[in-house]
């Protein structure tokens, strides 16, 4: 029984885990991308923005948020 509660307690707590390292993938994919960009420079101030917001939402520790924003910039980059 045990056994059981730690295996549930321990698949629960590694998918978090997991998810909450990708924020800090998903902007160095998005800083990697910027210098060669070739956007409007309206959006290259948006991907900033949505970039800076995702770097703000993962610090306070709302990384769905976090995730939601970087991917948006993401896509604007066609990454």
């Amino acid at each position: 029984m045990l056994r059981s509660i730690s295996l549930a307690v321990f698949l629960a707590v590694v998918p978090a885990t997991a998810f909450a390292n990708s924020c800090p993938t998903i902007m160095a994919a998005i800083d990697a991308a910027l210098p060669t960009a070739t956007l409007p420079e309206a959006d290259m101030n948006k991907v900033k923005e949505l970039r800076a917001q995702g770097e703000t939402l993962h610090a306070a520790g709302d990384h769905a948020g976090s995730e939601a924003a970087l991917n948006q910039a993401k896509t604007m980059l066609g990454i």
